[in-house]
């Protein structure tokens, strides 16, 4: 059964790795369209999943047909595995401020050249929309940051987004720029646009704290998981005397 059940935990991570490449409207997609430290965290991702499916595959193989050499193999993958999550953990730690200013880096530029006329990057801009209408948000600090957008400054900043819009009348409007009721020939700063006051940073931060139980859990959970697996394997090699290889199945 515990066997069973790595196959389909390595489904799962291969299926997650496999959503971050294929989402285009979220904030992952906002991240793996801008970084590709994203990009290869995915191809990790996937190239983890299909490891862990044959591991369970071959320790599978391995209990009944009692061939050491498979259970041993099964022992190590895992592991390394388990050694890798913990860095990996590790440094996501350490680096944190580190990853977070590139962040700020990445949405910073995105809100800086978001041009509802070009369609270079409309998968992109379209996501950051999603990201902001979902979470109530308005720029990445906050709508302060949509100041430095140059189609906002060439429009006397009596433009904002849409997708930041706090008013009733923008509700079926969530992309795009939607018009300042302002005097003719006036100029507007942030503070006059209908917009959310929490920053997007804020946002991400609050799900987040709010979801760290979920998150920690799930980690922990497959740590333990992947623990019981290798002392499985362990207690199934000393049991078994000697290699017979006669007993791997003939194709």
């Amino acid at each position: 059964f515990l066997f069973l059940l790595f196959q389909i935990l390595g489904a799962v991570i291969l299926g997650f790795g496999i959503w971050i490449l294929a989402d285009k409207t979220s904030f992952i997609a906002v991240l793996q369209m801008s970084s590709p430290s994203l990009k290869t965290g995915a191809y990790i991702l996937i190239g983890v999943g299909g490891l862990t499916m044959l591991m369970g595959f071959l320790g599978c193989l391995g209990a009944v047909n009692e061939i050491r050499c498979l259970l041993g193999l099964y022992f190590t993958c895992l592991m390394l595995i388990l050694i890798t999550q913990v860095a990996a953990g590790l440094v996501i730690y350490f680096q944190k401020e580190t990853l977070k200013d590139e962040l700020s880096h990445i949405v910073g530029n995105l809100i800086e050249n978001y041009d509802p006329l070009s369609e270079d990057e409309r998968n992109l801009e379209d996501a950051w929309d999603y990201v902001q209408t979902q979470i109530t948000c308005c720029g990445w600090t906050g709508a302060k940051d949509w100041e430095k957008n140059e189609f906002i400054i060439n429009q006397s900043m009596t433009v904002y987004p849409c997708s930041c819009s706090n008013s009733s009348k923008d509700l079926q409007v969530d992309t795009g720029f939607c018009n300042l009721d302002v005097p003719v020939n006036g100029t507007a700063t942030y503070a006059d646009w209908p917009v959310h006051q929490q920053g997007c940073m804020d946002g991400v931060e609050n799900w987040l704290k709010d979801n760290l139980g979920v998150i920690l859990g799930v980690c922990t959970g497959v740590a333990v998981i992947e623990l019981l697996g290798m002392i499985l394997s362990i207690s199934l090699c000393k049991n078994i005397h000697s290699e017979d290889y006669t007993k791997v199945p003939k194709s």
